[in-house]
């Protein structure tokens, strides 16, 4: 069962959401909080997998709430659902650690897939966030500063082929490697640069002039993959 908490400040809406999540017999919705403070306490005390978080909160929004658990909780992934598209929130909350964002537009069965797919090591992005992301940590100045020189020759391979949303499956093809190889190389490209999760690989990529803005898909939809 995948652990989650919600973390909203209205409390319909937490109802809501547990009652559409636990109808998943993969999630079990342990906690609900009502702001990010309150969140960080039960993280502290509790084991989590994903923790479902708003933006915009009393007392801890959800930004800074995030940077936080992922400081202490690194196991715990966060994903952010809002009524906030705002192209700054976007990038805030990605570059605080969350490993998706989603409006909560969303569809009830896509939102609980989100959250298994964010459990398993991957991430999600609405359809559009992922292009707006891209467009502006492109403008932005770079937040990561380790360098690729630390990747052996075929780490870097694969380096470029997860920031072109290159899945498992088909850098073994394109490669001729196994999947354990790839899964191993993955791992260590993530812990050499110091990244949470491909999503992340992708951000590093485009910040840093590794891929061309050409390359991403032409309608904004971008899914990454597990890679555990």
């Amino acid at each position: 069962m995948i652990r989650v908490m919600l973390v909203d400040d209205q409390e319909l809406l937490r109802a809501s959401l547990r009652t559409v999540l636990s109808a998943d017999d993969r999630i079990d919705v342990t906690h609900d909080v009502a702001n990010g403070s309150e969140a960080i306490e039960v993280v502290r005390r509790h084991r989590l997998d994903v923790v479902l978080m708003d933006i915009r909160m009393p007392r801890l929004d959800g930004v800074a709430a995030t940077a936080e658990i992922v400081r202490i909780a690194p196991e715990t992934r966060v994903l952010m659902l809002t009524t906030f598209d705002d192209d700054e929130l976007v990038v805030a909350a990605i570059r605080a650690g969350a490993s998706g964002y989603l409006t909560k537009e969303v569809r009830p069965a896509a939102l609980a897939q989100a959250v298994c797919d964010v459990a398993s090591g991957a991430s999600a992005l609405a359809p559009g966030v992922a292009a707006t992301v891209l467009d502006l940590v492109r403008q932005a100045p770079t937040w990561r500063t380790a360098a690729l020189d630390g990747l052996s020759p075929r780490e870097a391979e694969i380096f470029g082929l997860l920031a072109r949303g290159r899945s498992n499956s088909e850098i073994c093809a394109e490669l001729v490697l196994s999947e354990n190889t790839v899964k191993s190389h993955v791992r260590a490209i993530l812990q050499k640069l110091d990244l949470r999760d491909r999503v992340h690989v992708v951000i590093y990529a485009y910040e840093n002039g590794l891929v061309a803005r050409h390359e991403f898909h032409p309608d904004g939809r971008y899914r990454v993959h597990p890679f555990g």
